[in-house]
């Protein structure tokens, strides 16, 4: 995940509980893309602490150290070699029709696309096969990189022998949350977020400006609750009252305002355990760093490992 910060409720969905419950059955390896990051924004200034306060949420979250090391992608130099390798055996034209960068350059609204941003699957590939990565938990959206991922490997295994599997994407089971504008996308840069960390004030005052039914203007209109970013809330953090609050939206009784009051009170209930977590690692920062430098270490021994093979096999060693 590229450290762009404290994370949302996205990011809890989208992600995090999945790693949680994958812990159980896999050798997890929480890679903090600081490299990555670059390719849409160069100012740096607030890259490690962005890097701190998404390993403090991850931590909160559940991902569990010890099971699973985290890390920083610039500090294992590894990937910047197997990158540079692997970058010899794709073309620019099969870079260039990757739907997900086609995507990224109409969604920010890019003139032009940087090297870096051209190449960012092929690093990608180089941070999941330096750990000879199996499974790669993803959204759809990320389904073509993973796909670059493996004729990328079996390039090198046939061009020099095998090394590298073909890892298979692992789709995550809960759908994105919308943004509370209704963007498809919920995003920091878009101000339409709940953080993980926000208090439950600071939910209740953004709730209030969630899109909802634009057919719904007063309490006893009936509304479409499929249409309304605040039920698809519901969903998630209050699954036990989605048929009360269909049929009071529906009808027309249940109003809002209302409804996003308790929406806000269900999310604030949910994050309270992640919450007081984030509150002890956040007054504990020697630990957080601990966390970083063990799981540095540890990825450290395993790139090595990597790299010696490679080098081995193509004679460069």
């Amino acid at each position: 995940m590229r450290p762009t910060g404290k994370l949302h409720i996205g990011h809890l969905v989208g992600a995090l509980e999945n790693w949680v419950a994958l812990q159980n059955d896999y050798n997890n390896y929480h890679l903090i893309a600081d490299y990555h990051a670059l390719t849409t924004n160069l100012d740096t200034k607030e890259l490690y602490q962005n890097s701190i306060d998404m390993v403090i949420d991850w931590l909160a979250a559940g991902i569990d150290p010890q099971k699973s090391p985290i890390f920083r992608q610039s500090q294992i130099k590894e990937h910047a070699e197997l990158h540079l390798i692997f970058s010899m055996l794709i073309t620019t034209a099969r870079l260039e029709r990757n739907p997900t960068l086609k995507d990224q350059i109409r969604d920010l609204n890019m003139d032009s696309v940087v090297y870096g941003h051209l190449g960012y699957p092929v690093l990608q590939s180089a941070d999941i096969l330096l750990y000879k990565g199996e499974v790669v938990p993803v959204g759809e959206d990320q389904v073509p990189h993973i796909e670059i991922t493996r004729e990328i490997a079996r390039r090198f295994n046939l061009q020099w022998g095998s090394v590298f599997p073909e890892p298979e994407p692992k789709l995550t089971k809960f759908a994105r949350l919308a943004g509370l504008d209704g963007n498809q996308k919920m995003s920091k840069s878009l101000g339409n977020t709940i953080l993980l960390s926000d208090a439950p004030d600071e939910i209740q005052k953004k709730m209030r400006t969630a899109v909802t039914d634009t057919l719904k203007v007063r309490k006893n209109d009936p509304g479409r609750p499929d249409v309304c970013v605040v039920f698809s809330y519901h969903q998630k953090f209050n699954p036990a009252e989605l048929p009360e609050i269909r049929q009071g939206c529906e009808s027309g009784a249940l109003g809002c305002v209302d409804c996003k009051k308790n929406c806000s009170s269900k999310i604030a209930e949910s994050l309270a355990p992640f919450r007081e977590k984030r509150a002890y690692f956040e007054s504990n920062p020697v630990e957080v760093k601990f966390v970083l430098s063990d799981g540095e270490s540890r990825a450290k021994r395993i790139a090595e490992e990597t790299m010696r093979e490679v080098r081995d096999v193509m004679k460069i060693g």
